[in-house]
């Protein structure tokens, strides 16, 4: 199949649907897609982040659901915060309104660290 691009009204026809494709994926999180799964909860379940927190439901700490939903819009935020509680383990507030040192990942590889944080982002 060839188009004209010679002709704008078929041009924009033709990449109209395609341009807005690409800003539907890109702001609803398709990107993501490049996300391990498996080696995030893997990753997760390893360091016991699954005692305190849990995809869909609350714990001792907020379900990853309600942790992403904080950060919808605001993913630099998001990455820096949840970044700062699991490689620093500063004081984190409780559901239950009590404190404790939140724990640090036991991992020095920052692409593993990265896709957690991405992975948790997208539930």
């Amino acid at each position: 199949m060839t188009t004209n691009f010679a002709n704008p009204a078929k041009a924009f026809k033709v990449l109209a649907p395609l341009v807005a494709m690409g800003l539907l994926c890109i702001s609803s999180g398709v990107l993501a897609a490049e996300v391990d799964a498996d080696a995030a909860l893997a990753l997760a379940k390893k360091n016991d982040c699954t005692k305190c927190h849990a995809v869909d439901k609350t714990k001792k700490g907020p379900s990853y659901k309600k942790v992403a939903a904080k950060y919808k819009g605001k993913m630099a935020e998001g990455e820096e915060k949840i970044l700062k509680n699991i490689t620093t383990g500063p004081k984190v507030k409780l559901e239950d309104g009590s404190e404790e040192e939140h724990k640090i990942i036991d991992s020095k590889d920052p692409k593993a660290i990265k896709n957690l944080i991405d992975w948790i982002l997208a539930q």
